[in-house]
């Protein structure tokens, strides 16, 4: 009997002895798991579902190796009635090619129907928003665009006139439009997004000689998402008054994305008509664009990605998830 209590109290040492030891080893996988995920640098993906907030660049940039082809339309006014179909009868379009050369820069070309303008530009994702181990509270892009618009007749005849200049005064570099834009984003969680979008619009050549080269524009946009699938986005650029055009006004616009698999479908009110940086920022005309007055344009835009060359499980997606 006095064997059987003995080995029994040496069992019950040694059980209580292995669970301390769990006890201990459990402990330390959880407190190396914490050091892990305190080390971890979580990075902040999907700001906008698009690269593209309405009219302007969103923060957003093409994984590497995605080609979005891209249309754009914009009817003309609500208020032309319904002679017009409420504008519908007219539009102007815009198709681009984007390309995701890394998941940090991308590039594209474009061609508008209004002004026969021709645009092309770059963006850089500098600083991404990131959580954890490393924290960056905002993400910041840069963009640099470069337009051209068709001269008519009666361009060239106001040139001439305005600056007592000949045809062969107006090279074929006086005919270009510059943009210079940093977009700086937050996400603030999985519904709310805010960008704020500094922009410089330099023209080589003005209408009038008093006309500012230089448009200095301050944007604001922002995306609140209402399902997994769909959100409602604004957009507003603030042009500074002593860089403003005589008869323009600050372009307003109100949109909702749709993501349906390799497509976001964008659907927006706008009372701006063009599609390039100089078009809506800077040359929005204050006649016949007054939300007030029901003058907006009904439009969409269509994207389309294609992934090139090899498939990567990391760019799949149109936006860039990485990095």
């Amino acid at each position: 009997m006095y064997k059987k209590f003995v080995v029994l109290i040496i069992a019950f040492v040694c059980a209580g002895h292995i669970v301390a030891q769990d006890l201990d080893l459990s402990k330390m996988l959880e407190e190396e798991s914490s050091k892990e995920d305190k080390m971890r640098t979580n990075y902040t993906s999907a700001t906008f579902k698009s690269t593209r907030l309405i009219n302007g660049h969103s923060v957003e940039t093409l994984g590497k190796g995605i080609l979005d082809f891209r249309i754009s339309h914009r009817f003309d006014k609500f208020s032309d009635g319904f002679y017009e179909m409420f504008g519908l009868d007219h539009a102007k379009m815009r198709i681009g090619l984007d390309y995701g050369l890394t998941d940090r820069f991308m590039f594209g070309l474009g061609r508008s129907t209004y002004e026969k303008q021709y645009d092309g530009f770059v963006k850089y994702k500098i600083l991404r928003q990131t959580s954890g181990f490393k924290k960056m509270p905002v993400t910041v892009d840069v963009m640099a665009s470069v337009m051209r618009r068709k001269d008519t007749a009666a361009i060239i005849s106001e040139l001439i006139t305005n600056h007592a200049l000949s045809v062969k005064d107006i090279p074929w570099s006086r005919k270009m439009y510059y943009c210079f834009q940093v977009i700086i984003a937050r996400k603030f969680n999985e519904s709310t997004s805010l960008q704020i979008m500094p922009t410089l619009i330099h023209n080589n050549i003005v209408k009038k000689a008093s006309d500012p080269n230089n448009n200095i524009a301050i944007g604001i946009g922002g995306r609140q998402k209402i399902s997994k699938r769909v959100s409602i986005n604004g957009e507003y650029y603030y042009v500074l008054p002593a860089y403003k055009f005589e008869g323009t006004t600050n372009s307003l616009s109100f949109g909702v994305d749709i993501e349906t698999g390799g497509h976001v479908f964008q659907l927006h009110l706008t009372n701006s008509t063009g599609m390039t940086e100089r078009s809506f920022i800077a040359k929005t005309q204050k006649e016949g664009s007054q939300w007030s007055k029901g003058d907006i344009n009904f439009g969409f835009n269509i994207s389309r990605v294609f992934v090139i060359g090899k498939k990567k499980t990391q760019s799949k997606y149109k936006i860039a998830e990485g990095h």
